[in-house]
């Protein structure tokens, strides 16, 4: 074939096929550079947004505050994790002293002090704890409990032992808590030695002034004893500083003093003590009497089955032992209930027999308003003037008395209410008529085995004056400021009488401060004997 000339040749096709694969190189080029960028974006993208996320909650950690508590509450919180590993810890320790593993017990204690350092620097920042604060710490924790382990505490050992560790706690709390309440018992029972003090300053008076004996023998038989037109108050007690500011309280806030006579009784170990020092000291005209108990003949083991008990051998051991009946509390034991000074109470009319109304203070309280309104009080036939407790604290029949005596469950109702001895206006007239002495005596022979009341005055009270009590004005007496250190102040102001009745009194050092000026402004701190002692 005759080849063409150049003229004629196709120079058109060879130009595209150049052009074309320029433009595909170039199509590549600029698609290379779009990936990249594109991939560069979406990079950015990637890192910028966690970056914010961890931005803003940084900030929220920064605004708000940790609540520890939630923290400890919250299932994934890191603080969780290491108080419940300190607590696990602690048990491995004990068991490890136990099989003298000290170096293991040492180890783990070092860590849970590490531990509780990082709780405590939590809970100052008030910050969560972070993972990396975390994780060492509970990893090395971790690993001396699986230590602990791998030594036989298995976790039936630490089960049983922990057991034994909360049984042997459990008993040392119960005896801390009886020896806590023996010993507030007995500060409750102990003359203060200032107090003591002041007694044997006025028994060296009695003993050695004659002119005091003398006096008293012209007090003895004054008209005015015995006068029922008179306000007539008795105390029995042988506490002289507590008595004193009974009377001088009475005194300083009745309208009419000179018309008050006031009834003590006491043993004859305070018997000279009270007289010097009532004979010696004004009451603004009133009458003060003092008798020792040792005088009432009449009141023996035969005509009280009351002084029978309480001199009987077991009555004794019961009080005084305390090794017979290990399930009594240390406070049935008080002594003070095997004072007959304490049951002379319910002989009143035997002990003042023309008097025909009387009101009965006990030496732990203190009178703020004038008493002499009490004896116009119509007590509707009734014995007893009283204010009842069942308003405060479930004070009823069922909380002194055991019901399921049917001795008991057959006479009374259990919801009855109770109510205080302390401040008690008594008609001696109804008394004597409805024989009330001898209804106490038959209820202190039912209890010869203390099955119906362990002890005290309150339980026989409220049997000898069941049906008998007239209910009082609650403003009259006001009860708790020997034991309860949230008495309303109102309800005291308001108070005719205030009641330090409790272990807390207020001529001790166990007491309520709170209540102690109350107390205190009636004590005559410018006697000299006073003054020698600083009893105040």
């Amino acid at each position: 074939m005759r080849r063409r000339a150049a003229d004629y040749r196709r120079p058109v096709r060879r130009r595209l096929s150049c052009w074309i694969w320029s433009l595909l190189g170039i199509f590549s080029i600029v698609g290379f550079v779009l990936f990249v960028v594109h991939h560069h974006h979406d990079h950015e993208d990637h890192v910028e947004q966690p970056v914010s996320e961890r931005e803003s909650r940084n900030e929220q950690v920064v605004h708000e505050r940790m609540n520890l508590t939630q923290e400890m509450l919250s299932v994934n919180s890191y603080a969780r994790q290491i108080a419940e590993q300190t607590t696990l810890a602690k048990a491995y320790i004990i068991i490890a002293k136990e099989h003298n593993n000290l170096h293991l017990a040492w180890e783990l204690s070092t860590k849970i002090r590490s531990c509780q350092l990082l709780l405590s620097k939590a809970a100052m920042r008030d910050e969560p704890i972070s993972l990396d604060e975390a994780e060492p710490n509970i990893r090395s924790l971790s690993s001396l409990i699986l230590k602990a382990q791998d030594a036989h505490y298995d976790i039936a050992t630490t089960m049983m032992t922990m057991k034994s560790h909360i049984q042997a706690l459990e008993e040392r709390a119960n005896a801390a808590s009886v020896q806590s309440m023996m010993f507030g018992q007995l500060t409750a029972e102990s003359l203060p030695k200032k107090l003591h003090c002041l007694e044997m300053k006025l028994m060296a008076d009695w003993l050695t002034k004659k002119s005091l004996q003398d006096f008293a023998d012209e007090r003895r038989n004054s008209p005015r004893l015995v006068d029922n037109n008179l306000y007539h108050f008795c105390i029995f007690s042988d506490n002289l500083l507590a008595v004193s500011v009974v009377i001088n309280s009475t005194v300083a806030n009745a309208d009419h003093p000179k018309q008050l006579v006031f009834h003590i009784v006491t043993d004859s170990i305070h018997y000279g003590v009270m007289l010097a020092w009532f004979l010696n000291n004004d009451f603004k005209g009133s009458t003060v009497e003092v008798q020792n108990i040792d005088n009432f003949t009449w009141l023996n083991s035969s005509y009280s089955p009351a002084v029978k008990q309480l001199m009987s051998t077991d009555s004794r051991k019961y009080y005084f032992d305390g090794s017979e009946d290990t399930g009594v509390e240390p406070k049935f034991r008080n002594p003070k209930y095997i004072y007959l000074l304490n049951h002379l109470r319910f002989y009143i009319p035997e002990i003042y027999p023309q008097l025909e109304k009387i009101v009965f203070l006990d030496d732990d309280v203190v009178v703020q308003k004038d008493l002499t309104p009490l004896f116009s009080l119509d007590l509707h036939g009734n014995v007893n003037g009283a204010v009842e407790t069942c308003l405060e604290a479930f004070h009823r029949y069922y909380k002194y008395l055991n019901f399921s005596n049917p001795l008991i469950s057959s006479k009374f109702d259990p919801q009855a209410c109770g109510w205080a001895f302390g401040m008690n206006v008594f008609d001696l007239i109804a008394w004597r008529k409805a024989s009330v002495t001898s209804r106490y005596h038959y209820w202190i022979e039912q209890n010869a085995d203390r099955t119906i009341w362990k002890l005290g005055t309150l339980p026989p009270g409220l049997l000898a004056f069941y049906g008998m009590t007239e209910p009082l004005d609650r403003r009259w007496h006001v009860l708790g400021l020997g034991y309860d250190v949230n008495v309303d102040n109102r309800l005291i102001e308001s108070a005719a009488v205030i009641h330090f009745n409790g272990n807390m009194k207020p001529w001790l050092k166990l007491r309520i401060n709170r209540y102690r000026p109350l107390w205190e402004r009636y004590v005559n701190q410018t006697h000299p004997h006073l003054q020698d002692c600083a009893t105040h």
